[in-house]
């Protein structure tokens, strides 16, 4: 693949900062016209869609952040020299055509081009029906940039394909694809992995669980519950699930308490059968699917567990294996939940609301992988290469 010189792609994104700006009311008349015909009652979804001022801000700031980072192609990864005098370096290279696939969320149809840009892939975005509007003027952006600069519009790309069509797609792809990146819900990822050719990275599922030890500062634990669920209930870092350790000084006090939180707030609480006979007023779960399902709604679990041993047992068991919390003030307890619960982020006293690209330190993020092949976590700009080896030799044979 042809490598783009860090000077012109570094003068593209800067083309396109200016474009975002100067046609942000176009931007947002044109969203306008896919929000009058979503349906509103999938508020996650909804809020997703909406591109306002402070939305386009935000793009721009995204944007703003990729340039200022180093190019990640050609870095040095290793650089040797073997006894037999073959000189070997392991260098950073592009993927080469990212495909990725999302839905509703405008917002990635510049994250993901802009850090798939800057690694030198060409990016095909497969945006859902719903944003076609507010997708079509974006890529209309990308490519006046583009061609502002003297580059390709092959670049940058939105594929407008229905179910089947990209169905076709996946099996027998018209051209190369190197990568492909389902960003969504549990049925988009089954789809591209039943139908895809080609390597597929996971954008998992959010269903994120805390775990609240019998040694936690309550005050502590009730803060970050909140934030985790209701800060931003669209997003796949939200709180689904709290499991409370029932040997927690006044643990009946404190359960009622957390449900007074969470009432005042509109969450709505369904229990386990041992926090029911507490909280007596709150539904049950009625079905073990429910441990499995990620809400993106105004809805919580809270239920009862009596080690740490079943919390991380139950999370390993039914999460998305995306985010997972516990909230104690014994460093080596929280260091023993965060070695064993297999997710892509563990925390120690904090939101699970934190893993996302730019709060981590690692800027616009293409996805949050829950895969661990090639990387797990947020996908941001250096984590959109992968390799390759330069071999120098001299008339060298294998003997």
């Amino acid at each position: 693949m042809k490598l783009i010189p860090s000077h012109l792609k570094n003068n593209v994104l800067e083309t396109m900062i200016h474009l975002l700006d100067c046609k942000r009311e176009e931007i947002i008349a044109e969203n306008k016209k896919d929000l009058a015909a979503f349906d509103q009652e999938d508020k996650a979804l909804y809020d997703r869609l909406v591109v306002n001022s402070k939305k386009v801000d935000e793009m721009i700031k995204a944007i703003k952040e990729v340039q200022a980072q180093s190019d990640p192609v050609g870095k040095d990864i290793s650089n040797i020299t073997l006894n037999s005098g073959l000189h070997i370096i392991n260098k950073t290279a592009p993927f080469g055509t990212i495909m990725i696939i999302y839905e509703s969320r405008p917002d990635v149809t510049i994250e993901a081009a802009v850090l798939a840009f800057k690694a030198n892939n060409k990016i095909l975005l497969k945006g859902g029906k719903e944003a076609f509007h507010s997708n079509r003027i974006l890529e209309q952006c990308w490519h006046e940039a583009l061609t502002a600069n003297g580059l390709e519009k092959d670049w940058i790309r939105l594929l407008h394909l229905n179910r089947i069509e990209t169905q076709s797609f996946l099996k027998n792809p018209p051209e190369k694809i190197d990568l492909i990146v389902p960003r969504g819900g549990e049925r988009l990822i089954q789809f591209v992995k039943e139908h895809a050719t080609c390597a597929v990275l996971i954008s998992g599922r959010g269903n994120n669980f805390l775990y609240v030890h019998e040694d936690a500062d309550w005050e502590k634990a009730m803060s970050v519950i909140l934030n985790a669920k209701t800060h931003k209930i669209s997003g796949c870092n939200a709180l689904d699930k709290v499991l409370i350790h029932e040997d927690i000084a006044q643990f009946p006090e404190k359960l009622k308490a957390l449900k007074n939180m969470l009432d005042e707030h509109q969450v709505a609480i369904l229990t386990d059968d041992a926090t029911s006979k507490i909280l007596n007023d709150v539904p049950t779960i009625n079905s073990e699917t429910i441990w499995y399902e990620e809400f993106l709604a105004m809805k919580i679990v809270v239920a009862k567990t009596s080690s740490l041993e079943e919390a991380v047992q139950k999370i390993n068991r039914y999460s998305g294996g995306h985010s997972a919390s516990i909230i104690t003030e014994n460093k080596d307890t929280a260091l023993t939940f965060m070695q064993q619960v297999d997710s892509a982020a563990v925390y120690h006293n904090a939101s699970t609301r934190f893993t996302d690209g730019g709060q981590m330190g690692v800027g616009a993020e293409l996805a949050i992988s829950t895969d661990k092949l090639h990387h797990r976590g947020p996908l941001g700009l250096k984590q959109l290469v992968t390799n390759k080896y330069y071999v120098f030799g001299d008339g060298h044979v294998r003997v």
